[in-house]
């Protein structure tokens, strides 16, 4: 797996106390390979026409596409398969990211910034994807006044709901253009991370005077999940600032202090320790190269993952459960029309994590 995130093992350097090298290699896990392939080959076999599909509520899952493209990506499998989640996204531009389908003028900013930064990590051009230029569209749901200069906000009748996950694939996506909201977006993004060293996942009240999570951290959620997509996010700026390897270097060692003895991340109020929070912290672990920890999370991951002696989820090989409940129902009832949402957010978000499992010179 070769591409600009293995570049946050320099990042990661200066935090010296909470990551200090192990001298001693950790060995690969014999059959990682298959497990990684197993996973790959179930998430692309969810997809159809390159699409996610909602099985339940039979809509096409545009998000979900691109965590789907993003995880096979990650693991440097199944480039056909991203190539048909571009294809289908480039004729699904709009029904994404506004809301012309419902015939309205919305426009949002997380799924077009989102939709933009796998444009760039795929190879694409966003300033033309099907048919619309993507940095346009992103850069003009920024806000360009004090306080809230760089901060994204949705142009919708029915509020705004940009917060910090959408603010992380923008900055990501504008610094790799070079466009000319980067600096400020990439700024407001960092004013979301709170003196512990995890990011927020809501922004302060678009009024409020002071707009950082310090200065005003209203109800801060410290779920694991929204400080790895930060992390992984930043890892993929080229040429970082001191800020951004500062934030990435609190941030990462906020994230080893919540991991558990077994290797585990809780999701936060409601969540519990689940796949999606435990994959996303042991990729965003992997690739600022602190793999001694993210291989704990791998282990755990890999223990959630179906395999061709599981009883119902023998048809599933390679899906990843979100929970050890979730795993052990469908040991007994298989993946269900009710469930294969779930088991299908959960892989895409896990799976980059059993990566961990091959690298062999780790920091603790």
């Amino acid at each position: 797996m070769k591409h600009p995130l293995t570049r946050g093992a320099a990042l990661v350097a200066g935090t010296a106390t909470a990551l200090a090298v192990v001298a001693a290699a950790t060995p690969a896990v014999a059959g990682t390979a298959d497990k990684q392939q197993a996973a790959a080959d179930w998430l692309a076999g969810e997809l159809d026409g390159g699409v996610a599909v909602n099985e339940q509520y039979e809509f096409n899952d545009y998000g979900l596409s691109i965590d789907t493209g993003l995880a096979l990506r990650a693991q440097g499998l199944k480039a056909r398969k991203i190539a048909k989640i571009s294809d289908a996204l480039a004729g699904a531009v709009d029904s994404y990211t506004t809301g012309a389908d419902f015939g309205s003028d919305d426009v949002y900013a997380g799924a077009t910034a989102k939709l933009a930064s796998f444009v760039v990590r795929t190879g694409g051009d966003p300033a033309a994807f099907g048919g619309v230029d993507l940095v346009e569209r992103l850069e003009g749901l920024v806000a360009t006044e004090a306080p809230v200069a760089g901060r994204l906000q949705d142009s919708s009748s029915y509020g705004d709901y940009a917060n910090t996950i959408g603010q992380a694939f923008a900055a990501q996506a504008l610094q790799s253009v070079g466009a000319e909201q980067a600096a400020p977006v990439t700024s407001y993004l960092l004013q979301q991370q709170c003196e512990a060293g995890y990011f927020r996942l809501s922004f302060a009240a678009a009024d409020a005077p002071e707009q950082g999570c310090d200065a005003d951290p209203g109800d801060p959620e410290q779920g694991a999940d929204v400080t790895a997509l930060v992390v992984l996010n930043l890892l993929e700026i080229e040429a970082p600032s001191a800020e951004v390897r500062t934030a990435v270097d609190d941030a990462t060692a906020w994230l080893v202090s919540q991991q558990s003895d077994g290797g585990a991340f809780d999701g936060g109020p409601d969540a519990g320790v689940n796949s999606n929070s435990t994959g996303l912290a042991g990729w965003a672990l992997g690739e600022a190269g602190v793999c001694g920890k993210a291989q704990g999370a791998a282990q755990w991951v890999k223990k959630q993952q179906a395999g061709g002696r599981d009883k119902a989820l023998a048809q599933e090989k390679g899906a990843i459960a979100y929970d050890r409940a979730a795993f052990l129902s469908g040991k007994k009832e298989g993946i269900t029309t009710l469930t294969a949402d779930q088991w299908h957010r959960a892989t895409a978000q896990a799976a980059p994590a059993l990566e961990n499992l091959r690298k062999v010179e780790c920091k603790a």
